[in-house]
Protein backbone atom coordinates (compact mmCIF):
# COMPACT_ATOMS: atom_id res chain seq x y z
CA UNK A 1 0.00 0.00 0.00
CA UNK A 2 1.31 3.43 -0.89
CA UNK A 3 2.15 5.72 1.98
CA UNK A 4 -0.60 8.18 2.77
CA UNK A 5 0.33 11.65 1.55
CA UNK A 6 0.39 14.51 4.02
CA UNK A 7 -2.77 16.65 3.81
CA UNK A 8 -2.48 19.88 1.89
CA UNK A 9 -3.04 22.13 4.88
CA UNK A 10 -5.30 25.17 5.28
CA UNK A 11 -3.02 27.48 3.24
CA UNK A 12 -2.66 25.16 0.26
CA UNK A 13 -2.50 27.28 -2.89
CA UNK A 14 -1.06 30.35 -1.15
CA UNK A 15 2.35 31.35 -2.51
CA UNK A 16 4.77 33.32 -0.33
CA UNK A 17 7.95 35.07 -1.45
CA UNK A 18 10.20 34.99 1.62
CA UNK A 19 13.13 37.41 1.66
CA UNK A 20 13.84 36.93 5.36
CA UNK A 21 16.89 35.59 7.13
CA UNK A 22 18.21 34.89 10.65
CA UNK A 23 15.28 33.75 12.86
CA UNK A 24 12.30 36.14 13.15
CA UNK A 25 11.17 36.03 9.53
CA UNK A 26 12.14 32.42 8.76
CA UNK A 27 10.25 31.26 11.87
CA UNK A 28 7.12 33.05 10.67
CA UNK A 29 7.33 31.69 7.14
CA UNK A 30 8.10 28.18 8.42
CA UNK A 31 4.78 28.23 10.29
CA UNK A 32 2.99 29.42 7.16
CA UNK A 33 4.74 26.61 5.29
CA UNK A 34 3.58 24.11 7.91
CA UNK A 35 0.05 25.38 7.21
CA UNK A 36 0.44 24.40 3.57
CA UNK A 37 1.68 27.57 1.88
CA UNK A 38 4.22 27.30 -0.94
CA UNK A 39 7.10 29.27 0.59
CA UNK A 40 9.78 30.38 -1.86
CA UNK A 41 12.87 31.32 0.11
CA UNK A 42 14.69 34.02 -1.86
CA UNK A 43 18.29 34.11 -0.67
CA UNK A 44 21.22 36.39 -1.39
CA UNK A 45 24.41 34.88 -2.85
CA UNK A 46 25.75 34.63 0.74
CA UNK A 47 22.65 32.72 1.86
CA UNK A 48 20.64 33.00 5.06
CA UNK A 49 22.97 33.99 7.92
CA UNK A 50 21.83 31.02 10.01
CA UNK A 51 23.12 28.60 7.38
CA UNK A 52 26.58 29.36 8.77
CA UNK A 53 25.76 28.79 12.48
CA UNK A 54 27.40 25.62 13.88
CA UNK A 55 26.97 22.73 14.45
CA UNK A 56 26.67 21.39 10.92
CA UNK A 57 27.65 18.41 8.78
CA UNK A 58 28.11 20.36 5.58
CA UNK A 59 28.78 24.04 4.81
CA UNK A 60 25.69 26.30 4.77
CA UNK A 61 23.55 23.70 6.56
CA UNK A 62 23.81 24.76 10.21
CA UNK A 63 21.47 23.31 12.84
CA UNK A 64 19.64 26.59 13.52
CA UNK A 65 18.94 26.97 9.80
CA UNK A 66 17.65 23.40 9.63
CA UNK A 67 15.31 24.00 12.57
CA UNK A 68 13.68 27.06 10.97
CA UNK A 69 13.36 26.42 7.24
CA UNK A 70 11.42 23.26 6.49
CA UNK A 71 8.56 23.33 3.97
CA UNK A 72 10.35 25.87 1.80
CA UNK A 73 11.95 25.97 -1.62
CA UNK A 74 15.13 27.99 -2.19
CA UNK A 75 16.19 30.25 -5.02
CA UNK A 76 19.35 32.40 -4.89
CA UNK A 77 18.99 35.77 -6.64
CA UNK A 78 21.38 38.70 -6.64
CA UNK A 79 18.86 41.53 -6.35
CA UNK A 80 21.56 44.15 -7.01
CA UNK A 81 21.73 42.89 -10.58
CA UNK A 82 18.92 43.99 -12.92
CA UNK A 83 18.19 40.42 -13.94
CA UNK A 84 17.82 39.28 -10.34
CA UNK A 85 15.46 42.11 -9.46
CA UNK A 86 13.40 41.61 -12.61
CA UNK A 87 13.11 37.89 -11.84
CA UNK A 88 11.82 38.69 -8.37
CA UNK A 89 9.22 41.11 -9.77
CA UNK A 90 7.99 38.43 -12.17
CA UNK A 91 7.64 36.03 -9.26
CA UNK A 92 5.81 38.69 -7.22
CA UNK A 93 3.27 39.23 -9.99
CA UNK A 94 1.57 35.94 -9.12
CA UNK A 95 2.46 35.65 -5.41
CA UNK A 96 0.04 36.14 -2.54
CA UNK A 97 2.49 37.35 0.11
CA UNK A 98 5.85 39.11 -0.01
CA UNK A 99 7.66 39.18 3.33
CA UNK A 100 11.08 40.62 4.14
CA UNK A 101 13.20 41.74 7.11
CA UNK A 102 15.50 44.06 5.16
CA UNK A 103 15.76 47.64 6.40
CA UNK A 104 13.29 49.86 4.51
CA UNK A 105 16.00 52.16 3.11
CA UNK A 106 17.72 49.20 1.46
CA UNK A 107 14.45 47.98 -0.04
CA UNK A 108 13.82 51.48 -1.36
CA UNK A 109 17.26 51.60 -3.01
CA UNK A 110 16.48 48.29 -4.70
CA UNK A 111 13.08 49.66 -5.76
CA UNK A 112 11.43 46.77 -3.93
CA UNK A 113 9.36 48.78 -1.45
CA UNK A 114 5.64 48.30 -0.92
CA UNK A 115 4.68 50.83 -3.61
CA UNK A 116 6.85 49.07 -6.19
CA UNK A 117 5.51 45.60 -5.44
CA UNK A 118 1.85 46.61 -5.10
CA UNK A 119 2.09 48.34 -8.48
CA UNK A 120 3.10 44.97 -9.96
CA UNK A 121 0.45 43.02 -8.00
CA UNK A 122 -2.34 45.01 -6.31
CA UNK A 123 -3.59 41.86 -4.52
CA UNK A 124 -0.26 41.27 -2.81
CA UNK A 125 0.14 41.24 0.97
CA UNK A 126 3.47 43.06 1.52
CA UNK A 127 4.79 42.37 5.03
CA UNK A 128 7.80 44.24 6.42
CA UNK A 129 9.48 42.86 9.55
CA UNK A 130 12.03 45.26 10.97
CA UNK A 131 13.29 46.79 14.16
CA UNK A 132 11.25 49.96 14.57
CA UNK A 133 8.14 51.57 13.16
CA UNK A 134 8.76 53.96 10.30
CA UNK A 135 6.95 56.86 11.99
CA UNK A 136 9.28 57.09 15.00
CA UNK A 137 12.77 58.49 15.62
CA UNK A 138 14.34 55.01 15.70
CA UNK A 139 13.19 54.21 12.14
CA UNK A 140 15.88 52.58 10.06
CA UNK A 141 18.09 51.46 12.92
CA UNK A 142 19.50 47.93 12.82
CA UNK A 143 17.89 45.54 15.30
CA UNK A 144 18.59 42.07 16.61
CA UNK A 145 16.98 39.94 19.29
CA UNK A 146 19.47 40.96 22.01
CA UNK A 147 19.02 44.66 21.31
CA UNK A 148 15.24 44.49 21.35
CA UNK A 149 15.25 42.44 24.56
CA UNK A 150 17.40 45.14 26.15
CA UNK A 151 15.24 48.00 24.91
CA UNK A 152 12.07 46.38 26.21
CA UNK A 153 13.46 45.91 29.74
CA UNK A 154 13.65 42.11 29.78
CA UNK A 155 17.31 41.93 30.95
CA UNK A 156 16.62 44.67 33.50
CA UNK A 157 13.65 42.70 34.86
CA UNK A 158 15.84 39.60 35.13
CA UNK A 159 18.44 41.72 36.91
CA UNK A 160 15.92 42.76 39.57
CA UNK A 161 15.63 39.14 40.71
CA UNK A 162 18.96 37.62 39.60
CA UNK A 163 21.31 40.43 40.57
CA UNK A 164 22.51 41.40 37.10
CA UNK A 165 20.87 41.99 33.71
CA UNK A 166 20.82 38.91 31.50
CA UNK A 167 19.29 38.19 28.10
CA UNK A 168 16.84 35.33 27.85
CA UNK A 169 18.63 32.15 26.69
CA UNK A 170 16.16 31.88 23.81
CA UNK A 171 15.56 34.07 20.77
CA UNK A 172 12.47 35.41 22.53
CA UNK A 173 12.02 38.65 20.62
CA UNK A 174 12.58 37.03 17.23
CA UNK A 175 10.07 34.28 17.86
CA UNK A 176 7.38 36.42 19.53
CA UNK A 177 7.54 38.98 16.72
CA UNK A 178 7.56 36.14 14.19
CA UNK A 179 4.34 34.77 15.68
CA UNK A 180 2.79 38.23 15.49
CA UNK A 181 3.83 38.39 11.84
CA UNK A 182 2.02 35.11 11.16
CA UNK A 183 -1.33 36.33 12.44
CA UNK A 184 -0.91 39.75 10.79
CA UNK A 185 -0.27 38.08 7.41
CA UNK A 186 -3.22 35.72 7.87
CA UNK A 187 -5.53 38.61 8.78
CA UNK A 188 -4.37 40.56 5.69
CA UNK A 189 -5.04 37.51 3.52
CA UNK A 190 -8.52 37.22 5.00
CA UNK A 191 -9.16 40.90 4.22
CA UNK A 192 -7.96 40.36 0.66
CA UNK A 193 -10.29 37.39 0.20
CA UNK A 194 -13.22 39.57 1.32
CA UNK A 195 -12.29 42.75 -0.53
CA UNK A 196 -9.85 41.80 -3.29
CA UNK A 197 -7.39 44.35 -1.91
CA UNK A 198 -3.76 43.75 -1.12
CA UNK A 199 -1.95 46.00 1.31
CA UNK A 200 1.33 46.64 3.09
CA UNK A 201 1.72 45.76 6.77
CA UNK A 202 4.58 46.61 9.09
CA UNK A 203 5.48 44.39 12.06
CA UNK A 204 8.12 46.28 14.11
CA UNK A 205 10.11 44.37 16.73
CA UNK A 206 10.41 47.14 19.32
CA UNK A 207 6.73 48.06 19.45
CA UNK A 208 5.60 44.43 19.36
CA UNK A 209 7.85 43.43 22.26
CA UNK A 210 7.02 46.60 24.22
CA UNK A 211 3.35 45.63 24.03
CA UNK A 212 4.24 42.10 25.13
CA UNK A 213 6.24 43.20 28.19
CA UNK A 214 4.04 46.09 29.29
CA UNK A 215 0.95 43.91 29.23
CA UNK A 216 2.40 42.30 32.37
CA UNK A 217 4.28 45.20 33.89
CA UNK A 218 2.38 48.44 33.35
CA UNK A 219 0.93 48.01 36.87
CA UNK A 220 0.51 51.37 38.66
CA UNK A 221 1.29 53.28 35.48
CA UNK A 222 -1.85 51.78 33.93
CA UNK A 223 -3.56 54.81 35.48
CA UNK A 224 -3.20 58.48 34.61
CA UNK A 225 -1.96 59.91 36.87
CA UNK A 226 -0.04 56.84 38.07
CA UNK A 227 -1.10 55.19 41.31
CA UNK A 228 2.18 53.33 41.72
CA UNK A 229 5.32 52.19 39.89
CA UNK A 230 5.40 49.79 36.95
CA UNK A 231 6.21 46.11 37.53
CA UNK A 232 4.06 43.05 38.33
CA UNK A 233 5.20 42.16 41.84
CA UNK A 234 4.47 38.42 41.50
CA UNK A 235 6.78 38.06 38.50
CA UNK A 236 9.49 40.09 40.22
CA UNK A 237 9.46 38.28 43.57
CA UNK A 238 12.99 36.92 44.22
CA UNK A 239 11.70 33.51 45.36
CA UNK A 240 9.46 32.98 42.32
CA UNK A 241 11.66 30.32 40.77
CA UNK A 242 11.99 26.54 40.61
CA UNK A 243 11.91 25.41 44.24
CA UNK A 244 14.81 23.60 45.84
CA UNK A 245 13.82 20.36 47.53
CA UNK A 246 15.94 18.24 49.84
CA UNK A 247 17.50 16.51 46.82
CA UNK A 248 16.80 18.59 43.72
CA UNK A 249 14.28 21.03 42.26
CA UNK A 250 10.61 21.12 41.36
CA UNK A 251 8.23 23.58 39.70
CA UNK A 252 4.92 24.16 41.49
CA UNK A 253 2.23 26.82 41.70
CA UNK A 254 -0.24 26.78 44.55
CA UNK A 255 -2.60 29.49 43.37
CA UNK A 256 -6.28 29.29 44.29
CA UNK A 257 -7.76 29.23 47.80
CA UNK A 258 -8.82 25.62 47.19
CA UNK A 259 -5.26 24.65 46.27
CA UNK A 260 -3.84 26.40 49.35
CA UNK A 261 -6.33 24.57 51.57
CA UNK A 262 -5.22 21.27 50.05
CA UNK A 263 -1.57 22.23 50.51
CA UNK A 264 -2.03 23.11 54.21
CA UNK A 265 -3.77 19.76 54.73
CA UNK A 266 -0.94 17.99 52.89
CA UNK A 267 1.73 19.40 55.21
CA UNK A 268 -0.36 19.10 58.39
CA UNK A 269 -0.95 22.82 58.90
CA UNK A 270 -4.73 22.89 58.39
CA UNK A 271 -5.45 22.54 62.11
CA UNK A 272 -3.56 25.71 63.12
CA UNK A 273 -5.80 28.04 65.10
CA UNK A 274 -4.06 31.23 63.95
CA UNK A 275 -2.60 30.78 60.45
CA UNK A 276 -0.53 33.63 59.10
CA UNK A 277 -3.08 36.10 57.63
CA UNK A 278 -0.79 36.73 54.65
CA UNK A 279 -1.52 33.18 53.48
CA UNK A 280 -5.25 32.88 54.08
CA UNK A 281 -6.81 34.53 51.02
CA UNK A 282 -5.92 35.27 47.43
CA UNK A 283 -6.17 39.01 48.12
CA UNK A 284 -3.72 38.77 51.03
CA UNK A 285 -1.31 36.61 49.04
CA UNK A 286 -1.29 38.99 46.05
CA UNK A 287 -0.37 41.82 48.42
CA UNK A 288 2.51 39.85 49.98
CA UNK A 289 4.17 37.92 47.17
CA UNK A 290 7.69 38.19 48.58
CA UNK A 291 6.60 36.70 51.90
CA UNK A 292 4.48 33.98 50.29
CA UNK A 293 7.16 32.78 47.89
CA UNK A 294 9.84 32.96 50.58
CA UNK A 295 7.73 30.98 53.03
CA UNK A 296 6.83 28.40 50.38
CA UNK A 297 10.50 28.03 49.40
CA UNK A 298 11.38 27.14 52.97
CA UNK A 299 8.70 24.46 53.16
CA UNK A 300 9.77 22.89 49.85
CA UNK A 301 13.24 22.14 51.19
CA UNK A 302 11.84 19.74 53.78
CA UNK A 303 11.05 16.82 51.43
CA UNK A 304 12.46 15.14 48.34
CA UNK A 305 11.41 15.92 44.81
CA UNK A 306 9.74 12.52 44.47
CA UNK A 307 7.75 13.05 47.67
CA UNK A 308 6.49 16.43 46.53
CA UNK A 309 5.62 15.10 43.08
CA UNK A 310 3.54 12.34 44.67
CA UNK A 311 1.81 14.65 47.17
CA UNK A 312 1.03 17.32 44.58
CA UNK A 313 -0.40 14.68 42.27
CA UNK A 314 -2.66 13.38 45.02
CA UNK A 315 -3.83 16.90 45.93
CA UNK A 316 -4.32 17.99 42.30
CA UNK A 317 -1.92 20.91 42.75
CA UNK A 318 -0.19 22.16 39.57
CA UNK A 319 3.40 20.94 39.44
CA UNK A 320 6.05 19.87 36.94
CA UNK A 321 9.59 18.56 36.82
CA UNK A 322 12.44 20.99 36.15
CA UNK A 323 13.74 19.83 32.77
CA UNK A 324 17.13 20.48 31.25
CA UNK A 325 17.41 20.46 27.45
CA UNK A 326 18.13 16.73 27.19
CA UNK A 327 15.25 15.71 29.43
CA UNK A 328 12.93 18.07 27.53
CA UNK A 329 13.87 16.45 24.23
CA UNK A 330 13.30 13.01 25.81
CA UNK A 331 10.05 13.94 27.60
CA UNK A 332 7.56 11.03 27.33
CA UNK A 333 4.59 13.29 26.69
CA UNK A 334 6.28 14.89 23.69
CA UNK A 335 7.10 11.41 22.43
CA UNK A 336 3.49 10.27 22.84
CA UNK A 337 2.00 13.23 20.95
CA UNK A 338 4.69 13.08 18.27
CA UNK A 339 5.92 16.68 18.53
CA UNK A 340 9.51 15.72 17.73
CA UNK A 341 9.65 14.20 14.27
CA UNK A 342 12.43 12.53 12.32
CA UNK A 343 12.79 13.62 8.70
CA UNK A 344 15.25 12.44 6.08
CA UNK A 345 17.45 14.96 4.32
CA UNK A 346 19.35 13.93 1.17
CA UNK A 347 22.62 15.55 2.32
CA UNK A 348 22.24 15.99 6.09
CA UNK A 349 20.88 12.56 6.98
CA UNK A 350 18.22 12.01 9.62
CA UNK A 351 17.09 15.22 11.33
CA UNK A 352 15.08 15.63 14.52
CA UNK A 353 12.79 18.67 14.40
CA UNK A 354 10.00 20.04 16.57
CA UNK A 355 6.94 19.84 14.35
CA UNK A 356 3.63 21.70 14.51
CA UNK A 357 2.09 21.61 17.98
CA UNK A 358 -1.61 22.21 17.27
CA UNK A 359 -3.95 19.41 16.17
CA UNK A 360 -6.56 19.98 13.46
CA UNK A 361 -9.51 17.74 12.60
CA UNK A 362 -9.56 18.44 8.84
CA UNK A 363 -6.54 20.38 7.52
CA UNK A 364 -3.65 19.70 9.88
CA UNK A 365 -0.26 21.34 9.41
CA UNK A 366 2.48 18.97 8.36
CA UNK A 367 6.14 18.67 7.43
CA UNK A 368 6.17 18.03 3.70
CA UNK A 369 9.69 19.02 2.69
CA UNK A 370 13.13 19.09 4.25
CA UNK A 371 15.01 22.42 4.64
CA UNK A 372 16.46 23.18 1.20
CA UNK A 373 20.04 23.69 0.14
CA UNK A 374 20.76 27.24 -1.04
CA UNK A 375 19.38 27.64 -4.56
CA UNK A 376 18.15 24.06 -4.71
CA UNK A 377 14.91 24.92 -6.53
CA UNK A 378 15.91 27.98 -8.57
CA UNK A 379 15.30 26.57 -12.03
CA UNK A 380 12.12 24.83 -10.96
CA UNK A 381 10.66 28.01 -9.45
CA UNK A 382 11.46 30.14 -12.49
CA UNK A 383 10.04 27.59 -14.95
CA UNK A 384 6.79 27.59 -12.98
CA UNK A 385 6.72 31.38 -13.42
CA UNK A 386 7.06 31.04 -17.19
CA UNK A 387 10.80 31.58 -17.63
CA UNK A 388 12.33 29.81 -20.61
CA UNK A 389 15.48 27.74 -20.39
CA UNK A 390 17.29 30.47 -22.34
CA UNK A 391 16.21 33.14 -19.83
CA UNK A 392 17.32 30.97 -16.93
CA UNK A 393 20.68 30.29 -18.55
CA UNK A 394 21.15 34.03 -19.08
CA UNK A 395 20.42 34.78 -15.43
CA UNK A 396 22.97 32.17 -14.37
CA UNK A 397 25.60 33.45 -16.80
CA UNK A 398 25.10 37.02 -15.52
CA UNK A 399 25.38 35.91 -11.88
CA UNK A 400 21.81 37.10 -11.20
CA UNK A 401 20.81 33.58 -10.18
CA UNK A 402 23.11 31.08 -8.53
CA UNK A 403 22.45 27.37 -8.72
CA UNK A 404 22.86 25.03 -5.77
CA UNK A 405 26.23 23.41 -5.21
CA UNK A 406 26.31 19.73 -6.20
CA UNK A 407 24.73 17.66 -3.44
CA UNK A 408 27.06 15.66 -1.23
CA UNK A 409 25.46 12.69 0.53
CA UNK A 410 25.36 12.68 4.31
CA UNK A 411 28.41 11.04 5.88
CA UNK A 412 27.84 7.68 7.51
CA UNK A 413 27.41 8.23 11.24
Amino acid sequence: MAAKANPAGPLAGVRILDLTSVMMGPYATMILGDYGADVIKVESPEGDVMRHAAPMRHPKMGAMYLQGNRNKRSIVLDLKKPGGRDALLRLAATADVFVHNVRPAAMSRLKLGADHLLAVNPRLVYASLHGFGERGPYAGRPAYDDLIQGMTALPALTGKVAGEPRYSPATMADRIVGLNAVHAILAALLHRERSGEGQSIEIPMFETMAQFVLGDHMAGRSFDPPIGPPGYSRLLSPDRRPYQTSDGYICALVYTDKQWTAFFHMIGRDAESQPDPRLTSIKARTENYDFVYGWFSGVMKTRTTAEWMRLFEQADIPHAPLHDLDSLIDDPHLAAVGLLQLIEHPTEGTLRVAGPAATWSRTPPSIRHYPPRAGEHGGEILREAGFSDVEIATLIADGAMIEADPAEPSPIA
